[in-house]
């Protein structure tokens, strides 16, 4: 069908509900003028309605993993739900999106759960989910720069995959980025990206958070502009996480969807993505949502265990899971919001517990990196707890590609890391080159197991 014929629109909104000011996208803006909280993208539902739901699914499910451009994007396959009013020829596209929603049926049996899909994110150009709100944010950049709006440079504090994907896609629009990373805090494939693409990098003595003021100081000088998800339009393209995996289920609703948290803008766009699909008819219901963090980076869990009635920012400590190592999120508002209209939890993972879960679920064909271990020490525990009951149906969102964290696999597999299941343990073991040798420790291994 041709969509040509409607007006669809969107513009930034406060998320303070007694302020709710709203601005134009093309406007160098990242929290509200009046209040200081942070902003929104709000569509035009109205218009958005004279498309009927069974019709919006249709057209999805055209596009998805068109050969037309742009439509091959998971991401601008929903181009009316993101960015209504940009021109195709601003589009900065990699063709993210469409990623494997892996169906880890045996692992689901183990658990006792109807099913389990874990959605691989990480099979993505520059390896994470952040490339799904990357392309809408640098997209966005070029429009308003050939609308002539004077914007030089883009800028991100980042803990790795953030900074990947800025400069990736700057790179393809032929805009300069200025990345701020935590010395000594990213791992080494994820430190090479950036400046693989000519990103101007720079590594702060400081953690995450330390990164974070100083860019918010930086991109006040409006010709730099702000590519953290602070920036709601990182947010628009990461929802659309929540209308793929409801499309690749078949147009059905898992009952719960289980995510790592650090800066928490995640699990706002999940909520919000599952909310404009509940209003625009094509759901009837939303899943719960359970936020994992590690416990050495755990504030909002904190906030949690006290109904969320105040929460305050820790320093984070050191964790395997470096990219939510957060201690000051600067998204919890938004992603408080969402748990409480989803009935969500937030739960914690040790370092043992993040490693040993990524570890098994290894063992049913996955390739995790450690956030998606926190993810799936999460649900472990929930299982465990009876949270997460029997019967149930589950969608780990697995954040990024495992092949990023070639160390922390590394150490796992060779005892480094403290306090692991030695079962979980899978050392190489030296041979004689000869058939008797291979024999031999083939004997041990079937009579081990």
């Amino acid at each position: 069908m041709s969509l040509t014929k409607y007006q669809f629109r969107a513009q930034f909104r406060c998320t303070n509900d007694s302020c709710r000011k709203t601005y134009p996208l093309h406007q160098v803006i990242y929290s509200c003028e009046s209040c200081g909280e942070l902003l929104n993208v709000e569509h035009d539902i109205d218009s958005l309605k004279q498309v009927s739901a069974p019709e919006w699914k249709s057209e999805f499910e055209s596009r998805f993993r068109s050969s037309q451009f742009p439509y091959a994007s998971g991401v601008w396959g929903k181009k009316e739900w993101v960015l209504p009013g940009i021109s195709d020829e601003n589009i900065i596209t990699s063709g993210e999106g469409t990623s494997h929603l892996y169906d880890a049926a045996r692992f689901a049996k183990d658990l006792g759960l109807a099913s389990l899909h874990i959605k691989q994110c990480g099979i993505s150009h520059t390896g994470s989910f952040k490339d799904l709100g990357m392309t809408v944010l640098v997209s966005q950049v070029k429009q308003m720069i050939s609308d002539g709006v004077p914007i030089q440079a883009v800028a991100c504090a980042s803990t790795g995959d953030t900074s990947a994907a800025l400069a990736s896609y700057a790179a393809k629009a032929g805009i300069p980025s200025i990345i701020l990373l935590p010395a000594n805090k990213v791992s080494t494939a994820q430190l090479i990206q950036p400046v693989a693409n000519g990103a101007l990098v720079l590594a702060l003595e400081t953690d995450f958070d330390g990164c974070m003021a100083v860019v918010r100081e930086l991109t006040k000088e409006k010709s730099i502009y702000l590519a953290n998800s602070m920036n709601s339009l990182r947010i628009e393209g990461q929802k659309t996480i929540s209308v793929e995996i409801t499309q690749q289920l078949g147009w059905k609703v898992p009952d719960w969807i289980v995510i790592p948290g650090g800066n928490l803008g995640n699990v706002s766009a999940l909520g919000m993505g599952f909310e404009m699909m509940l209003e625009l008819g094509l759901i009837d219901k939303l899943p719960r949502i359970i936020l994992a963090q590690a416990k050495n980076a755990s504030p909002l869990y904190e906030s949690f265990k006290k109904g969320f009635a105040d929460f305050s920012p820790v320093t984070a400590e050191k964790t395997l899971a470096s990219a939510i190592q957060i201690g000051d999120p600067v998204s919890v508002k938004k992603a408080i919001r969402v748990l409480k209209k989803f009935n969500g939890v937030v739960e914690v993972a040790s370092e043992e517990e993040l490693a040993n879960a990524a570890a098994r679920g290894d063992l049913y064909g996955l390739y995790n990196d450690p956030h998606t271990g926190v993810a799936l020490a999460a649900l472990l525990k929930s299982v465990e707890s009876g949270v997460v009951k029997k019967g149930e149906s589950v969608v780990v969102i697995s954040t990024a590609n495992g092949l990023k964290f070639t160390e922390f696999k590394l150490a796992f597999h060779e005892g480094k890391i403290p306090n692991i299941d030695e079962k979980l343990k899978n050392q190489i073991q030296s041979c004689k080159p000869n058939i008797s040798g291979v024999m031999e420790i083939l004997g041990k291994q079937l009579k081990k197991s």
